[in-house]
């Protein structure tokens, strides 16, 4: 066998291995980001029916 090949299977091998970390760290990130998306909009959700809710109360406080 020669060097050369040696070389190349070992370099595959860490191009395998520092695909698999970067591939990883990219779908955190994505994850990361449609938890952060989903959150938000669940949260203006509820800050919307809370508003409402409590403009109700205050229009039947004023009746």
């Amino acid at each position: 066998m020669k060097m050369s090949t040696v070389w190349s299977i070992v370099g595959a091998i860490i191009a395998i291995i520092i695909a698999w970390w970067v591939v990883n760290v990219a779908f955190s990130i994505a994850w990361f980001l449609v938890k952060a998306i989903i959150t938000v909009v669940v949260a203006l959700a509820i800050f919307g029916l809370i508003k409402a809710s409590l403009k109700s109360k205050d229009r039947d406080r004023t009746r």
